[in-house]
């Protein structure tokens, strides 16, 4: 099994994780809207910012700036310069986003649990907000865009399935059921396949390219995997995996022996 080791402690139960390659910033939200910017070297940390409510999903453009999914709110917001705006509220739970090659921001809206109310949106680099799906509601969450930018991969926790959608045409296609399990977040990897957290087990688990799950970490004692949700591929090489344990107080340090593909981080979108 991989080592796994704390990261960095004292957050406020984070549950979202972003990279930001240009800066070589690790960020992490907290309960209370914390936004922590973490020193992936020194294995320091300072709070860098308050967003309005419980910080969900993180994603990071190429400006440095972060996109911050605020459950407590029900907004999408941005963080830049050290400050927090509403990009669009009204929202139910939104939970988890994911740039695009071109700019276009999808994220999913997971709704109520149990209530199959969940949706995924999609705004685009104009500012146009639209629902891109319903086909999903079973509290869609963590999702991630393949690097052509043709499909959003993304998983439903409360069915528990891992699968995708075809960006041109809306299809959906079902890759993996992970029975006993409540995945959360997804990373892409350079053999063609992902890693799932899971918020139940405290579990990761890897998806090679034809569908079979492997699990690569996990915690009976739930100590150092606690209840992960987020995970990022982090560092130059992006061979270090980072997941949020929304049940204690730190990030984690995963070694898996993958390697994550990078993501997209445009410099211009609908926050500008």
């Amino acid at each position: 099994m991989p080592r796994t080791e704390i990261l960095v402690d004292g957050l406020d139960h984070p549950e979202g994780v972003a990279w930001d390659p240009a800066s070589g910033a690790l960020w992490a939200g907290g309960e209370d809207g914390q936004l922590y910017r973490i020193d992936l070297a020194a294995r320091t940390w300072v709070e860098a910012a308050r967003a309005p409510g419980f910080v969900l999903g993180l994603a990071v453009d190429g400006r440095g700036r972060v996109v911050v999914c605020c459950s407590g709110a029900r907004s999408l917001c941005v963080l830049e310069e050290d400050r927090v705006r509403t990009l669009r509220d009204g929202l139910t739970f939104p939970n988890y986003a994911a740039f695009g090659p071109d700019g276009t921001l999808w994220f999913s809206d997971s709704g109520t649990w149990g209530g199959d109310d969940g949706r995924v949106y999609r705004l685009a680099s104009d500012g146009a907000l639209d629902v891109f799906s319903e086909a999903l509601p079973n509290f869609p969450n963590g999702c991630a865009v393949t690097p052509d930018g043709t499909h959003l991969w993304i998983v439903a926790s409360h069915l528990p399935i891992v699968g995708r959608f075809d960006l041109a045409t809306g299809a959906f296609e079902e890759v993996a059921r992970l029975d006993g399990t409540v995945p959360d977040g997804v990373a892409l990897t350079e053999d063609g396949g992902l890693v799932v957290s899971c918020y139940r087990p405290d579990r990761i688990v890897h998806i090679d390219r034809d569908g079979r799950v492997e699990v690569v970490a996990e915690d009976p004692q739930g100590t150092v995997l606690a209840a992960p949700t987020n995970i990022v591929f982090a560092g130059e090489r992006r061979d270090v995996l980072i997941s949020a344990n929304l049940g204690r107080w730190h990030l984690t340090l995963v070694e898996t022996g993958l390697r994550g593909l990078p993501l997209h981080y445009p410099e211009r979108w609908a926050a500008d």
